[in-house]
């Protein structure tokens, strides 16, 4: 199993990131509960190898990307790879609205730009797609940017195989960020495609084992390693495929020490067997 993931010559991550989601106030939804505790998470995460940040401008909005600028400017060697996401308007806690309007989106990055204090952006991905907008100019606007090097590597978020590789004609495609665990496996197609693009594979909501936590078998495999479920989920997507590149998010330091050292376990082939099932 592959620990790193090489996004280009002067790119190459440890696999294992961390996301910036949980930061914000409940809904995603303003400040932290304990805004002096959101920068520290993120400085954990750093501190113990994590070099790759997930991030949006609608989390908050923009909360966690202070959160996350205050955290590199206390770690100024850190060499983290940021990923940030525009395309996703807020109206109030929990509510989410697409907007791909290319001004919107050039707007979106400079002040993801702006409040991350960087100069560019590592990934820029569209958080997701506007059906009211041409896909073609919601893509067109980012490989503006790119050309501009405001933008490193586009993504995109929520997608199809047949959205992916109408992307791949406008511009090329470094990361896909869809829904995927050990309970939800619906985008199959997505990663096996970006697998063999290697294009990374950046699977939200990977910690999804709260509808399995009573499982008998992910509980009996937790136990055999002396782990939690949450740890055995994140080894899981770590084993199943080389492109696949973990995010979980958490608001606590121990917490996130925890998932740190998921990447230490090494599934054997059979209980990694015995956990895909779980989603049959």
């Amino acid at each position: 199993m592959e620990k790193t993931f090489k996004f280009d010559n002067e790119l190459t991550i440890n696999r294992l990131g961390y996301g910036t989601m949980q930061l914000p106030g409940k809904g995603v939804w303003g400040p932290a509960a304990d805004p002096e505790n959101a920068p520290k998470v993120i400085e954990t995460a750093i501190d113990n190898g994590v070099n790759f940040i997930d991030t949006a401008d609608a989390y908050g909005p923009f909360f966690a990307n202070l959160y996350l600028r205050t955290a590199l400017q206390n770690r100024p060697n850190s060499h983290v790879m940021v990923a940030t996401k525009v395309g996703q308007t807020r109206q109030g806690p929990n509510q989410w609205t697409p907007t791909g309007v290319p001004a919107y989106l050039r707007q979106q990055v400079e002040l993801n730009l702006f409040t991350l204090g960087l100069d560019h952006l590592d990934l820029l991905q569209l958080h997701r797609v506007d059906p009211t907008v041409p896909f073609e100019d919601q893509i067109g606007v980012l490989k503006d940017m790119q050309d501009e090097g405001k933008i490193k590597h586009i993504g995109l978020s929520q997608v199809s195989v047949d959205q992916l590789k109408a992307a791949q004609k406008i511009t090329p495609i470094a990361a896909v960020q869809n829904m995927y665990n050990l309970s939800n496996r619906q985008d199959e197609d997505v990663l096996d495609y970006a697998e063999s693009q290697h294009i990374a594979f950046i699977p939200w909501y990977p910690l999804a084992t709260g509808q399995l936590i009573t499982n008998p078998t992910l509980t009996a495999i937790a136990k055999k390693y002396s782990a939690s479920p949450a740890q055995i989920a994140l080894a899981w997507l770590l084993k199943r495929s080389d492109v696949i590149l973990p995010i979980p998010g958490t608001k606590s330091s121990d917490h996130e020490l925890q998932n740190i050292h998921a990447q230490d376990i090494d599934l054997s082939q059979a209980d990694f067997d015995a956990l895909k099932d779980l989603a049959k």
